[in-house]
Formats: structure tokens, C-alpha cells, sequence
């Protein structure tokens, strides 16, 4: 195939790039808005988030982004194909919200207690989250050249459910709600996202469903304040969607250029003291396993789609990208985004990344993330992304089997559970009072309405191995294959007994792992999975015993499946 039959961008691109900017942009934000209330890095301590963390998240990005486009070009010529789409790739979500609370939020509080000042307990707060950054990043990287041997021996059903269970909790359901929330500002750029991939009709003289939806957002927002603005007495239901104005000012005279500064001295004096990287080990290794296996998860559903990329390096590429982003002062890793699917039915090729990677860029590089947000309401994007939740879930059951789809059932409980936690901690948290801690401690078999604590808090931990295991163990019990179902679940009280899954440690409203060699911090509540353990291992007992009772029989496993 020529390269002139897979250009550099189609028109489509657009439609993608929306949709996965407005997804970095979120993470952006969000890196914004957490190291600021929590890491004390306002004011004159700013300079760690514009001059080291943005640049160094601005790097990574664009490394990974221009990576994965040239992955899909060289897999269009290969193949002869013009349908390629290339891997999204963003911040990591997850690790920025544990980093944030569980690495650099702690190392912050630890200075301060020692008599520091606020600016050195902030500079504190950057340096642990580049430690736990670059120990990320290891385990990416060299995760990469063992990962194409767990998807071989995984039941697709088993890496599919785990991300259906994500893409409706914490993509399409969280997304719904911001709809609902601002509905004359979101519903309408829902209605173009939904007759765009719905009916596949076009617009008129062509234009990209996903410009139109964010364009017609943008403008009913901005109308709105206009109106409350020339009619003073204007409902609050009408004032509560306009924007504010004086936000672009602000944000104007913020703007400045900031390019990436290397920070590789100061990992250097990090590494060489043990002592304080073995303290976020038990954050850094789960945290890293999750990320390696959420990438191969996306790997595997990028090839349900059609699209067959090579295992071990796109997994390495997003672990050079997660220690580029250290080298450079970012302490949030990078992954492979979820949505491959989603962003193919929209059409997107390789464009829609080489645009996101360099508009991310630029925003990071001249401090303009505030900028784009004072103008650009977020609610007149989300419908994209509730679109890629959409087709993620529905890939899930159609990309399997069909007899597998109580498998990928089953796989979805952990993470809508998972979800489910934080609307409880985020209700918690809101509300004041009695936390999460106190309610527990007088009663460990609580039922908040359904929401069964203990059992919410146990679930959680580590939830994307224990999706992984409940599809994985439901497709070969379907299949018949009693023995390796067994195997299945004897990994899962491993992973219980060790504290990577179900164990967990909570004071107050805040919650963490607990594994097998920690100590809980003092006047927590501390759960060890033990008893979870013991149930995988009664499960796994009865899985081998019916399989030597099966083969007692002469009956083998199911050829047809």
C-alpha cells in the first residue's frame, strides 16, 4: 500500500481529537487542581506545577502520541489497510488520584510535621511523586517483554470485562452525570454525538459530528451568560450554566513559556536513598502491575477491533514514556488509553493523535491549560467521551464469544463496585461528620442502602486483577476446563493472602492496600483478606475436584468453545 492510501490526517481525525483532548485536558486539570489543595503548590510554590510538572507531562505525551501514530501507519503499509486507528495514550487516572493521595499528599504532611516551611514540603511532594514515577515506569517498561504471554494464556472475555466495568462506572456513568448535571449545556452536543454514531448520517457540507457537538456547547454556554449577564434577576437555574468571563483575563496573564527542564540530578539523589523509595513501594507495585495490565487489556481490544499492534512495543514505548515523564519533572505516569474501539467507530486514524499529542503539548509548554478551560466548557466535550464508554462495553460482549458472555458478565461486578465506592467516600467526604472509619468501627456488617461497606472496601482493592479472574475462571468453567479454572482462582488467593487484591487498610474517610509484610497506620481499621483467601482456596478445591471427577468419567473439555 502507498502511503498516499493512508494520509497523514482525514477529516474524521477531528471527531477523535476532540474527544481524547478533552480526556488529557480533564487529567490536566485535575493535575491542576489536586497538586495545588494538596501538595501546597500555589502561590510561589507554582513554579513546580508550570515549570517542571506540565512540561514534563507535555513530554511524555508527545513522545507517546507520535509514537503510537507512526505504529499505526507502519501497521496501515504492512497490512495494505486504510481502516488503521492508532492507540490513544494519555495521563493514567488512577495513578495520578493515588499519587497524588497515597505518595506525594503523605510526603507533603511529613515535612511539615518536621518543621519545614510549605515551600519545602511541597518541593518534598514533587520529589516522592518522581520516585514513584520512575519506579512506575520500570515496571511498564520491563513488564513489556513477559506481557504478550499473559494475553496468550487470558480468555479474551477475561481482558474485555474488566475494561466494560471501567467504561461504565468511571467513563460512561461519570460522564452521564456532567450531562445531567449542566443539561443546557451538555445535551445538545449529545444529540449531535448521538445522530453522528447512531445513524452514521452525515452533516452538512461534511463537517465532523464531534466539532459541531463541542462548537454548539461552547456557544450555548457562552449565550447563556450573556442573557444572566443583561437581565440581572435571571433564574439560578439559568445562572448555574453560564461562564465566567474574568477567568480568560486571569488566565491570559498566566500564560508564558515554559520548556521542559531535565531532572534527572534530582532522581539521581532519590534512588541512592533506599530508604525512601522502599517507603511507596507498596504503592509503586501494584500501582505499575495495574498499569501494564490495563495497557494489555486496551492492546487486546485494539486487536478485537482489527487492529493487531505488537504487544511487547507498544507496552515498552508507554513505559519510556512514563520515565520521560520523570526525566522531566511529571510525576504522573502515562497509558495506553482505553477506547481504541470507540475512537475507530468515529472514524479517527493516526491524525487524531499527532493532533492531541501536539496540542497537549503546546497547552503544557505555554501554560494556556487554564485558558482553554476559561473558554471551552468541559460538559460541551463529555459526550464524546460517554460515546467511547458506549463501545467499549458493547465490544466487550461482541468481540467475545457468545457463549462467553456470562463470563464477561461476571467480570463487570468488581469494577461498577469499585465505582460504586467512590460515589460512598465522595458522599463521606461531602456530608462531614461520621466517616467512613466510625460507621465501620460500630458495625463491620453496615448496609448503607445496599451498600454493603466492608464488602465495597474489599472489592475495590485491586479490582482490576479481580475482574480479570472472575471472567477468566467463568470462561474456562464454561469451556469445561476445571483444572485451569482452578489455577485461575488459586492465583487469586494468592493475590489476596499477599495484599495486592482485598486487603485494606482505612482511617477516616481515606483507604489504601495492605500487604501481607505492612503495618497498618496507626488507629486504622485493618482487613488482611485472609478470609478470601481461604474462600478462592475452597473454590479452587472443588473446581480440581470436579475435574478429576470429570476425567474419572472419560469427558473432556469442550471442543466447540
Amino acid at each position: 500500500m502507498s502511503a498516499a492510501s493512508y494520509p497523514v490526517f482525514v477529516r474524521r481525525d477531528l471527531d477523535g481529537f476532540f474527544g481524547l483532548f478533552i480526556d488529557n485536558l480533564v487529567q490536566l486539570l485535575l493535575i491542576v487542581l489536586l497538586c495545588s489543595s494538596r501538595c501546597g503548590m500555589t502561590g510561589e510554590n507554582s513554579y513546580l506545577l508550570t515549570r517542571h510538572i506540565l512540561p514534563g507531562a507535555a513530554v511524555s505525551i508527545l513522545l507517546g502520541n507520535l509514537f503510537y501514530a507512526w505504529q499505526a501507519h507502519r501497521l496501515a503499509r504492512r497490512e495494505g489497510r486504510s481502516d488503521v486507528t492508532a492507540l490513544p495514550y494519555g495521563i493514567n487516572t488512577p495513578s495520578l488520584l493515588v499519587y497524588v493521595f497515597f505518595v506525594m499528599g503523605p510526603a507533603f504532611d511529613k515535612v511539615l510535621a518536621e518543621g519545614g516551611t510549605p515551600a519545602s514540603a511541597a518541593r518534598g511532594a514533587w520529589l516522592a511523586g518522581l520516585l514513584a514515577c520512575v519506579g512506575s515506569g520500570l515496571i511498564e517498561f520491563f513488564g513489556a517483554f513477559v506481557a504478550e504471554r499473559v494475553r496468550k494464556r487470558t480468555p479474551r472475555a477475561a481482558l474485555l470485562s474488566t475494561l466494560a466495568g471501567i467504561a461504565i462506572g468511571f467513563i460512561a456513568m461519570q460522564f452521564a452525570l456532567q450531562i445531567y448535571q449542566k443539561p443546557l449545556i451538555a445535551m445538545l452536543p449529545l444529540a449531535v454525538i448521538l445522530i453522528t454514531y447512531f445513524s452514521q448520517a452525515p452533516f452538512p457540507l461534511q463537517l465532523p459530528g464531534g466539532l459541531i457537538a463541542v462548537s454548539l456547547g461552547t456557544g450555548v454556554a457562552w449565550l447563556l451568560t450573556v442573557v444572566v449577564q443583561v437581565w440581572p434577576e435571571a433564574p439560578a437555574w439559568l445562572a448555574a450554566s453560564t461562564m465566567a468571563p474574568e477567568r480568560i483575563h486571569a488566565a491570559v496573564n498566566r500564560l508564558g513559556w515554559a520548556p521542559p527542564q531535565f531532572a534527572g540530578a534530582e532522581l539521581g539523589r532519590l534512588l541512592v536513598d533506599y530508604h525512601l523509595w522502599l517507603n511507596y513501594l507498596s504503592v509503586i507495585v501494584p500501582m505499575g502491575l495495574f498499569n501494564v495490565i490495563g495497557s494489555l487489556q486496551n492492546i487486546e481490544s485494539a486487536e478485537a477491533a482489527g487492529d493487531r499492534f505488537d504487544t511487547c512495543a507498544s507496552l515498552a514505548v508507554n513505559g519510556a514514556g512514563t520515565l520521560s515523564a520523570a526525566l522531566f519533572g511529571s510525576c504522573f505516569p502515562t497509558t495506553i488509553y482505553i477506547g481504541h474501539p470507540g475512537w475507530k467507530g468515529l472514524g479517527a486514524r493516526a491524525g487524531y493523535s499527532t493532533l492531541n499529542g501536539a496540542a497537549i503539548t503546546l497547552l503544557c509548554l505555554t501554560g494556556a491549560v487554564d485558558l482553554v478551560n476559561s473558554v471551552i466548557p468541559v460538559e460541551a466535550g463529555v459526550a464524546i467521551v460517554l460515546w467511547i464508554g458506549i463501545v467499549i462495553t458493547a465490544q466487550a460482549f461482541s468481540a467475545t464469544h457468545s457463549h462467553h458472555a456470562p463470563a464477561v458478565a461476571v467480570g463487570l461486578f468488581p469494577a461498577i463496585a469499585a465505582w460504586g465506592l467512590t460515589v460512598v467516600q465522595g458522599a463521606f467526604h461531602m456530608a462531614g461528620g461520621r466517616s467512613m472509619q466510625d460507621v465501620l468501627a460500630a458495625n463491620a456488617g453496615v448496609d448503607l442502602n445496599g451498600y454493603l461497606l466492608h464488602g465495597l472496601l474489599a472489592i475495590e482493592r485491586g479490582f482490576i486483577f479481580t475482574c480479570m479472574v472472575l471472567a477468566a475462571l467463568s470462561a474456562f468453567l464454561i469451556d469445561r476446563k476445571f483444572f485451569t479454572a482452578g489455577i485461575w482462582t488459586l492465583l487469586a488467593a494468592g493475590s489476596a493472602a499477599a495484599g495486592l487484591t482485598h486487603a485494606y487498610q482505612l482511617k477516616g474517610n481515606v483507604f489504601d492496600f495492605l500487604f501481607w509484610h505492612s503495618e497498618p497506620v496507626e488507629g486504622a481499621i485493618a482487613h488482611r483478606a485472609g478470609t478470601i483467601a481461604l474462600g478462592y482456596l475452597l473454590m479452587a478445591l472443588a473446581f480440581f475436584a470436579f475435574g478429576v471427577y470429570q476425567r474419572s468419567r472419560g469427558e473432556l473439555p469442550r471442543s466447540d468453545h
